[in-house]
């Protein structure tokens, strides 16, 4: 299994003039609650558009254990069979993923029976090497790596899943731009977890020790929006309702640019 810190490396010899990077996260596949419908419509047109990439971000099965918070008996489905349908709706894209890590609905069958679902939906589609078990950092790089930078781009995207309870969007912000802030080097910073779709843009100061100088490096920091319907534990906890937006990571290919925008 590779570790956090190893880099997954992406080449595009010839790029698009954009790629289109789709993060995803708390799709919750198996729950009640889950966007059956707008889940299926997403990866139809995932695959129309063949310069689209998925990054996957955690709690894409519901993952309800005897020991978990989600009831086992309001499941539409049982843990083996969330697995094995997400692996057979990813299958098709299985050469448009960037990377993956687990979520907290995946840590619970670590913690009952070392076992991590998105590890065996990796495993299953042949790709263990973009598994990270906790960060996981892609470097994309755009045509000619060893010409003009300016017109042969590289990013770097790092993803966690996300951490923490707040209920009120703005702490789930400072939280995640928090971590941002140790992550030198990352043009945008991709967390789930909170079921709120957000996007900031916050900058860091940047000491040139060959220059002399100080300049303001700016990154993106994005939300991911969850895949379920408001009801059953959000509503009995009186968690707050949010709106489902999917987000998506423009990269210039011939030439350095990022920007987000709801998908």
């Amino acid at each position: 299994m590779k570790k956090d810190s190893e880099l997954i490396v992406r080449h595009f010899p010839t790029p698009p003039e954009t790629l289109d990077i789709f993060p995803i996260a708390d799709v919750h596949l198996g729950a009640a609650e889950h966007k059956a419908k707008e889940w299926k419509a997403f990866l139809a047109a995932i695959s129309a558009n063949p310069n689209a990439y998925l990054i996957l971000s955690g709690d894409l099965i519901n993952n309800a254990t005897r020991s978990s918070v989600s009831n086992v008996f309001e499941e539409t489905l049982r843990p083996m069979d969330q697995k094995r349908l997400m692996t057979e709706m990813l299958e098709p894209l299985r050469d448009r993923i960037l990377c993956a890590v687990p979520g907290n609905h995946e840590a619970r069958s670590g913690k009952d029976a070392d076992d991590d679902p998105i590890y065996d939906i990796m495993a299953k589609l042949d790709l263990e090497e973009l598994y990270r078990p906790n960060l996981a950092v892609v470097k994309i790089q755009c045509g000619d790596v060893y010409s003009n930078s300016n017109l042969n781009p590289t990013y770097t995207i790092a993803t966690v899943h996300g951490a923490g309870g707040g209920i009120y969007t703005g702490a789930t912000v400072n939280r995640a731009e928090r971590f941002g802030n140790v992550l030198e080097g990352a043009d945008v910073l991709i967390t789930g977890h909170s079921h709120k779709a957000f996007m900031t843009k916050p900058g860091k100061l940047v000491i040139n020790k060959q220059k002399n100088i100080v300049t303001q490096r700016p990154y993106f920091v994005v939300g991911l929006t969850s895949w379920m319907d408001y009801g059953g534990y959000a509503m009995r906890k009186m968690l707050l309702p949010g709106s489902h937006m999917a987000q998506v990571v423009h990269l210039g290919g011939q030439r350095f640019s990022v920007s987000v925008e709801a998908a």
